[in-house]
């Protein structure tokens, strides 16, 4: 027999209750914390990203209100310029299969809008219109360019309406691109968009773009995106993966995710009366195309052109139309006076 005093019980039921309660939620936080340090992916580094993507002769110009703006300066020098401005979480690099078509009869001037490509976060993290068109302003300086072709894909071509509102004297020709900005129709709904811009919806989808950017997010964003899939290989992902991850460009996506965008200027569109050109690809699914009929109502004596099997990056999808749609227009709506007969 065993002694009453030598005999240990067995815990309570209810105390190995408690226990559990306690330890797997501790447990539950101790996998999140060892999954958020496994799959964090750093910044990428600068001077890497600038060796890769710039090149020996990468040119970058100082702003005054500390940016560091990288631009190209490309194509026939003694030709009217253009000045290209990509669309959200892209990079000038998106405009180089118009600049091998244009760049024979065109001065082509792009650039990496702040808090993008190589320009990457800037001191005074200022990413809306008003910052992005002050990076137009430098780089212009920089080139001296008094006046310029402006265009603009997405939210670069926000910036370039909202640029041809301010400064109607300085833009000769404006071209938008699938552009951002306009409301949506009467009885639409908003677009399908893609993933990536899904998960800045929220506040902890903002926070996590911080911090966790994998690879495979990238691709199924840009695959989401177009609508020509060939276009989307691992040296495109690879780039926007990498330039997202550039110092400063994941913070600068969330603030623009908070931003006010001034719905409100879009009622003043109409004031613009510079020589207009508005290309859609059909199959858009982050804005409508129906977009493109707004601005054309909007924007007297505008030209659209639709793009049919075209997504959102007609430029990258389909370089060869959209570079005859853009030469065509210049040709037309900037030719020459023609000379006034003299009098006798």
């Amino acid at each position: 027999m065993i002694e009453d005093d030598d005999y240990e019980a067995p815990p309570p039921r209810r105390h190995m209750m408690r226990r559990k309660r306690v330890l797997i939620p501790l447990g539950l936080v101790l996998a999140i914390v060892v999954a958020f340090f496994v799959l964090r992916t750093a910044d990428t580094d600068r001077d890497a990203m600038i060796a890769k993507y710039g090149g020996p002769d990468a040119a970058f110009v100082a702003g005054p209100a500390g940016q560091r703006i990288h631009y190209r300066d490309q194509g026939k020098r003694d030709g009217p310029a253009i000045v290209l401005l990509h669309g959200s979480n892209a990079s000038l690099q998106t405009w180089e299969p118009l600049v091998k078509r244009l760049g024979g009869d065109y001065r082509i001037i792009t650039l990496d809008l702040p808090g993008h490509g190589l320009t990457g976060g800037t001191a005074d993290k200022d990413y809306s219109a008003g910052g992005m068109m002050a990076a137009v302003d430098v780089v212009a300086a920089k080139l001296e360019l008094d006046h310029f072709i402006l265009g603009g894909n997405s939210m670069g071509g926000w910036v370039a309406w909202r640029y041809a509102l301010d400064h109607p004297g300085r833009v000769d020709a404006l071209l938008l691109l699938d552009a951002a900005g306009m409301p949506l129709r009467k009885g639409e709904k908003r677009p399908e968009s893609n993933i990536g811009f899904r998960v800045l919806e929220y506040g902890f989808g903002r926070w996590l773009a911080t911090q966790i950017t994998p690879r495979s997010l990238v691709e199924e964003s840009l695959r989401g995106s177009v609508e020509k899939q060939a276009i989307v290989d691992d040296a495109m992902i690879d780039r926007y993966w990498e330039l997202l991850r550039f110092p400063g460009n994941r913070e600068a996506t969330v603030l623009r995710a908070r931003m006010d965008r001034e719905p409100a200027m879009a009622a003043r569109v109409g004031e613009i009366k510079t020589p207009t050109l508005i290309l859609f690809g059909k199959q858009d699914r982050l804005i409508n195309a129906t977009a493109a009929q707004t601005f054309h109502e909007r924007i007297a004596g505008s030209e659209v052109v639709l793009l049919d099997g075209i997504g959102h990056l007609p430029m990258e999808e389909a370089p060869g139309e959209t570079a005859a749609a853009i030469a065509d227009f210049l040709k037309r709506r900037l030719a020459a006076p023609p000379a006034r007969p003299e009098s006798r």
